[in-house]
């Protein structure tokens, strides 16, 4: 009928997930210390990103102010777009800083470090990955310094062998890779190029190519695995002859990222040390605010490698 009111149409909305809060264990105490700001300034002046700041690591103010950092190399921009990282996400148009190798190992010889992580982000867009720039790196960081223990965190170069053969050859102590989560979330959780199997085979290769070099990765837990698939996880990185795991709770960067779905107690992590330990892992480290470069795990990782370096040591002089 002309002039009756008319209905007005129903917009459908998505309901938004309200973020769950955060427990009472979950405490990060926020960033200071002469320390920290030193090695903040450093990084800055010498156009160093370290995922420590990029990736909101919640251990920033411990590992900084205790003098320890994770450096990240080939820039700030990540090919990959896993939906649980923070880093942005982009093309860097194939552009890496030949300078960057050479600055790394600048930066370190003055900060009087004893162990060193580096990662980086994913480069899909080079040729070999950047898997070439990793080793130019970890070789210049041994020539400064031939008593720094150098441990790299590394994409999986979409599990080329002859990429991964570059980085173990240039002889870092650790070699870490992480799996992220459990198989059956893998898909929802990380970028489609990743995949689990795919990480167990780059770890496995690493220790095919040298079985000297420790192996290490990292599970984060509170994205709905199950108990019974974080331990089906475990047995393959067993299986895999991986030396470290890394228990830590998800936490939601940005609102675009994946919700918590739940926040795993202390008690809980304590269980899965236990549990880990008793499958024959040479150490685990397990909480809330572990993270896969965790300046306790580098502290046993340092012990267990200058160790092995002394017994090297005596036995080439027998």
């Amino acid at each position: 009928m002309a002039g009756a009111e008319q209905p007005q149409a129903t917009l459908k909305t998505k309901p938004v997930r309200k973020r769950q809060p955060k427990p009472s264990w979950i405490k990060i105490r926020p960033p200071a210390g002469e320390k920290y700001l030193e090695l903040k300034a450093m990084m800055k002046e010498l156009n160093l990103a370290t995922v420590c700041q990029e990736a909101q690591c919640p251990n920033i103010a411990e590992c900084w102010s205790g003098g320890t950092a994770t450096i990240m190399l080939m820039g700030e921009i990540c090919t990959r777009g896993c939906r649980f990282c923070d880093v942005k996400t982009g093309n860097p148009k194939g552009v890496l800083d030949s300078k960057e190798p050479e600055n790394v190992a600048t930066a370190v010889s003055k900060m009087n470090l004893d162990y060193l992580v580096l990662t980086s982000v994913d480069r899909d867009d080079v040729e070999d990955q950047g898997s070439a720039h990793f080793a130019k790196t970890i070789q210049l960081l041994k020539l400064y310094d031939p008593h720094l223990i150098v441990e790299v965190l590394t994409p999986d170069f979409s599990g080329n062998e002859e990429f991964i053969a570059k980085v173990v050859d240039a002889k870092p102590d650790v070699f870490a890779h992480n799996v992220e989560t459990v198989e059956s979330l893998t898909q929802r959780v990380r970028d489609p190029r990743a995949g689990y199997r795919q990480s167990l085979d780059v770890l496995e290769y690493v220790k095919k190519r040298d079985n000297s070099c420790y192996t290490k990765s990292s599970i984060m837990l509170g994205l709905g695995e199950t108990d019974d698939e974080v331990r089906g996880t475990l047995q393959d990185l067993i299986d895999v002859g991986c030396d470290v795991v890394t228990f830590g709770q998800y936490l939601q960067p940005q609102r675009r990222h994946l919700p918590v779905e739940s926040f795993i107690t202390p008690e809980k992590f304590r269980e899965w040390q236990s549990e880990a330990e008793a499958m024959g892992f040479l150490y685990v480290a397990s909480g809330p605010l572990v993270r896969s470069s965790y300046r306790a795990g580098e502290f046993f990782m340092k012990g267990v490698i200058e160790k092995k370096r002394k017994q090297e040591q005596q036995e080439s002089t027998i």
